[in-house]
């Protein structure tokens, strides 16, 4: 099975004012990770320094020294996926390689630019990042933060280089899951995994026959978000119902805040870490609290 396949948990790098990594936070969240989930209830991977993980706020050595903590962390009991999307392709190289020697079984990549990039711009950039190691390679289609949107046509290109396995989606228009994926299906080569990320919708992905959730609730509620994940891939349209309207107080607040700012709050909140936001980001408004704490409440009586 491929590490992009099921449910990927992205978890915060948690840091001080002056982005030195807090190692005993990051050790006690990723351990509550590994050790929440067992079996057939386990997570399927974790992506270290994903968005979630504000990778694109640390330099690379801050990088280079949460992968290796966090990898020492997980100890082999999850898959790790490692995000090496960064402005330069040497640096994202120098990152795939460093993600292999400290143990890493899979790549995460962003097409982050300053100058708006062209198709054939991007994909030099993959190809040449992807010809430096033998890990598999997931890319990272977020055009609301990156500013580029993967055309199909440069999708099949790209997935037609043998270490590039999976494409993480962004929502689709209108949620049209069941319009959007067979269209990539017949594009992409079999085998090749789509998955989502924003969270509120993803359940819908997976009824729909999406291969992946990467998720940022499920790096600080794992249980929790299995238990939806696990609705949506068996298609019990009824259990999945029931559990989104449970989740949907959290989902609100998500898209009023942007998750990121309701994760590290809600770290806040469940005694996990007391890290925030690297500046300029803001923690989520002190007047707000109230509704993620009444949420969190409802999550975890699942």
């Amino acid at each position: 099975m491929s590490v992009f396949s099921g449910l990927s948990a992205f978890p915060i790098t948690p840091t001080d004012a002056n982005g030195r990594l807090s190692t005993a936070d990051f050790n006690g969240l990723l351990n509550s990770l590994v050790e929440a989930c067992s079996g057939d209830t386990a997570l399927d991977s974790i992506c270290l320094l994903g968005s979630t993980g504000t990778y694109a706020y640390q330099s690379l050595d801050q990088r280079k020294h949460a992968a290796e903590a966090g990898i020492a962390a997980i100890k082999g009991r999850t898959p790790t996926i490692i995000g090496i999307g960064t402005l330069r392709t040497d640096h994202a190289q120098e990152l795939a390689a460093h993600a292999r020697q400290a143990g890493a079984e899979g790549l995460l990549m962003a097409p982050f630019s300053y100058t708006p990039l062209t198709d054939e711009e991007a994909f030099q950039h993959y190809a040449a990042v992807a010809a430096t190691t033998d890990l598999p390679l997931c890319i990272y289609n977020n055009p609301s933060t990156t500013h580029f949107n993967f055309s199909t046509a440069l999708l099949q290109r790209l997935a037609d280089i043998p270490t590039i396995e999976a494409v993480k989606m962004p929502l689709p228009a209108d949620c049209d899951f069941e319009g959007q994926l067979p269209q990539l299906r017949a594009a992409l080569p079999s085998g090749f995994l789509i998955g989502y990320s924003g969270d509120w919708q993803c359940a819908d992905g997976l009824l729909a026959g999406a291969d992946s959730w990467f998720s940022a609730v499920a790096g600080l509620l794992p249980v929790q978000t299995l238990k939806l994940s696990q609705a949506a891939r068996s298609r019990n349209h009824a259990e999945t119902a029931r559990l989104q309207e449970i989740f949907e107080p959290l989902w609100e607040l998500f898209r009023e805040y942007g998750s990121l700012r309701v994760i590290y709050a809600a770290a806040n909140i469940m005694s996990l870490s007391d890290a925030q936001p690297p500046r300029p980001i803001l923690a989520m408004p002190e007047n707000q609290l109230h509704r993620l704490r009444d949420a969190l409440d409802a999550v975890n009586r699942l």
